[in-house]
């Protein structure tokens, strides 16, 4: 008897390809949920078996049509910070993501879903993960606004009884790692620092424009690509009943530690330049994110997440091995 698939959504992503590579590496049968255009068209994600894909028009008349899967793990989305368009991203964040909590509500099949960080706006409150607080959250950007209105939705859906089996949302926080190229701007810093080296042997950063914060030290909760795929199997298999939870290292690192690390995996001497933040992004830039971990870790997660340093290592020694094949 072969095994229940799993659905990704945003399998041609960043995070959905390196799940579906992990559902390879399980043996796991996979349904792909993506433009279908995607799948031939990003170079990094040359190799993987996709197994069936659909498109994310017609995922709810194939799952209409389908056994049910063993789970859905939902990361496709707009994940664009600057998307200022209300009804595109309501549509495709909101409502997509409540079309796939209520087939898993009436068959019976958990569901795993990408929220953000972003939800969190500029930090005022902190990074804490209570959901007693997210209706005091204020997103900076409509982006973030689309996935804490899913999030509460959730919370509320779970409160009236009319829930999957079970179900998780994590909050990522600054991921990066490997195929993430075709994200261009949105790409982590850790891409555009290697490219920025390869090219001209500096890195620019955006300066600080804020009393008490020197260029550079600006910070984050950077966290691999790895770490959250464990954890998403993590919430799939225990499995984690219910909740929202924050996804990231638990602890903020600078931008220059984080180009310092690409500069030493590269073995080139540092050089940082430092340029004004732009304007059109300056009044909404986040100086400070850090994850809370403790709910998390009250699951029962106990693995310690990759160090900076070793994950910018691994990731640079695959983009290297990528750029010769």
């Amino acid at each position: 008897m072969s095994q229940p698939t799993v659905v990704v959504t945003g399998a041609a992503g960043f995070i959905g390809a390196r799940f579906v590579e992990s559902c390879n590496r399980r043996r796991i049968p996979v349904v792909s949920v993506d433009d279908p255009e995607f799948f031939a068209s990003r170079p990094e994600h040359r190799g993987l078996d996709f197994g069936d894909v659909v498109a994310p028009a017609d995922i709810a008349g194939w799952l209409g049509s389908a056994v049910p899967p063993r789970g859905i793990v939902h990361l496709g989305a707009c994940t664009d910070t600057t998307e200022l368009d209300v009804d595109y991203l309501n549509r495709v964040n909101l409502e997509a993501s409540q079309v796939l909590w209520n087939y898993g509500a009436a068959h019976d099949v958990p569901l795993v879903y990408a929220s953000s960080a972003a939800t969190y706006g500029g930090g005022e409150l902190g990074y804490d993960d209570d959901p007693a607080k997210f209706g005091e959250l204020r997103p900076l950007n409509p982006y973030g606004d689309s996935k804490l209105q899913f999030d509460v939705w959730a919370l509320e859906r779970h409160a009236a009884g009319d829930h999957p089996p079970a179900w998780s949302g994590f909050k990522f926080f600054n991921v990066y790692g490997f195929g993430e190229r075709h994200k261009g701007r949105m790409a982590s810093v850790v891409l555009q620092a290697f490219d920025q080296i390869r090219a001209s042997g500096s890195v620019k950063l955006f300066r600080s424009h804020r009393d008490g914060i020197a260029d550079g030290e600006q910070k984050r909760d950077f966290i691999h690509v790895d770490d959250v795929v464990d954890v998403l199997w993590f919430a799939l298999e225990k499995p984690i009943e219910s909740g929202v939870f924050n996804l990231g290292t638990g602890r903020a690192r600078t931008f220059l530690d984080l180009v310092r690390a690409v500069f030493a995996a590269l073995d080139v001497p540092e050089d940082v330049v430092f340029i004004d933040t732009p304007e059109d992004i300056r009044e909404r830039y986040q100086y400070f994110t850090e994850a809370t971990m403790d709910r998390l870790r009250a699951q029962g997660y106990s693995k310690p997440f990759t160090s900076l340093e070793d994950g910018v290592r691994a990731y640079v020694g695959r983009l290297l091995e990528a750029a010769q094949s």
